[in-house]
């Protein structure tokens, strides 16, 4: 999934979007964190020495659409019981 959703920004024009809807939480969570690392709101995680310099982050390359995903409404959600767990995120190509 992670690299399924490099490869799709990487392909994409400037003002280009990706969509993901995702049905399960470990799915988007995985979206999520990408999402961020991508757009360059993600926490880097590393544990740099002191002393040391820490190391530089990429540029953004996206722009984050949705800050959280969007849920289906309780009348979609009433109508089609499957929906309910679904999560929409995009984001949109910058450079």
């Amino acid at each position: 999934l992670a690299a399924g959703l490099d490869e799709s920004v990487h392909l994409l024009t400037p003002g280009g979007r990706v969509l993901v809807l995702a049905y399960h939480s470990l799915e988007d969570r995985i979206v999520k964190r990408r999402f961020a690392q991508l757009s360059g709101t993600g926490s880097v995680r590393t544990h740099v020495p002191k002393g040391l310099p820490a190391p530089e982050l990429d540029a953004p390359t996206v722009r984050l659409l949705t800050r959280r995903p969007l849920r289906p409404s309780d009348d979609e959600a009433a109508q089609n019981p499957r929906a309910e767990s679904a999560r929409l995120r995009a984001v949109e190509r910058i450079a």
